[in-house]
């Protein structure tokens, strides 16, 4: 069942086409990851989402309904955290969670307790006298104290230390179990690898890559460490081999997946020593797009997205 879906979503600022063709779907029970640098189109993406700025073209919908038409009635069943959250200064963390929730209309004292330990919030503090860290927290219990059926995380842990970090992943996950779907747009590539099913990179307001992190990694290289009995010669000038580098006695490389059965067969013929490989990570498929002049254009695995 499909929760989210833009098509050819587009959005320009005058003459600057900040979206262009942007293809989106989350289905329910799944957590997809938006990914890209500063400046891609993440945040715009999530505005239109949210019904804050309209398409220029293309369309957006929520739960089957037009994000920009029928945003009040998609409200009442979502729940968004911005990667940074401004609060009124003179109420307490409390106060706020318990204002957002009332919005919702509905309040659920023991999860909001629950997740005020969790995340070792003091809610009895004026959000004057909060650190960026602890203003997420505010905006994280809130949203997971609702019941929300989709969550719209913007940079959720900026400001969050390593352990709070892994509280927050251990939420996303507990509402994955319960059926909720999660759009989590982050920079911080492990978080992602961690929780989602699908990822989506976007590069200058256009969807490069798509599909699950299997279909992903498909697309990437697998990184070896290999010491032999004699040198290997000529090692460069196979196919598919990249990045060679020396490491004391052994030689550290990167071969693109399909030519592995064939680089494997070469290098057997030295006398093999140690073999060590390490599978493809997220980060080396979203460098591989960002390092160099990339086109920005290349379909994934899963379509263009």
């Amino acid at each position: 069942m499909t929760i989210l879906r833009t098509n050819n979503l587009t959005k320009k600022f005058g003459n600057f086409t900040a979206l262009d063709g942007v293809d989106i779907e989350v289905n329910k029970g799944e957590v997809y990851g938006f990914i890209g640098p500063n400046g891609a189109g993440k945040s715009t993406t999530i505005r239109l989402l949210l019904g804050i700025i309209k398409a220029t073209a293309g369309e957006a919908k929520i739960f089957g309904m037009d994000a920009w038409k029928e945003a009040v009635e998609i409200h009442k069943r979502i729940a968004y955290v911005p990667g940074d959250m401004n609060l009124w200064p003179n109420l307490t963390g409390g106060e706020v969670i318990d204002l957002f929730m009332k919005l919702r209309g509905t309040i659920n004292k023991s999860r909001r307790q629950e997740l005020t330990k969790k995340f070792d919030l003091d809610p009895t503090k004026k959000c004057g006298t909060y650190s960026k860290g602890n203003r997420q927290k505010v905006a994280l219990v809130a949203a997971f104290s609702s019941d929300a059926d989709l969550y719209i995380l913007d940079e959720p842990t900026s400001g969050l230390d390593p352990l709070m970090e892994r509280v927050f992943q251990e939420c996303v996950l507990e509402a994955k179990r319960d059926g909720k779907s999660i759009l989590l747009s982050s920079h911080i590539l492990s978080e992602v690898e961690k929780l989602c099913d699908k990822v989506g990179i976007i590069r200058q307001g256009k969807m490069i890559e798509t599909g699950t992190l299997n279909e992903l990694r498909h697309l990437t290289r697998t990184t070896f460490l290999l010491e032999t009995k004699q040198p290997i010669t000529a090692l460069h000038e196979l196919k598919g081999v990249h990045d060679i580098r020396e490491k004391g006695q052994a030689l550290s490389f990167q071969v693109d997946i399909p030519n592995m059965d064939n680089v494997i067969k070469y290098v057997s013929q030295f006398g093999v020593v140690k073999l060590e490989s390490a599978p493809p990570n997220l980060e080396d498929l979203f460098m591989r797009h960002y390092e160099g002049d990339q086109p920005a254009n290349k379909s994934g695995a899963g379509g263009k997205a």
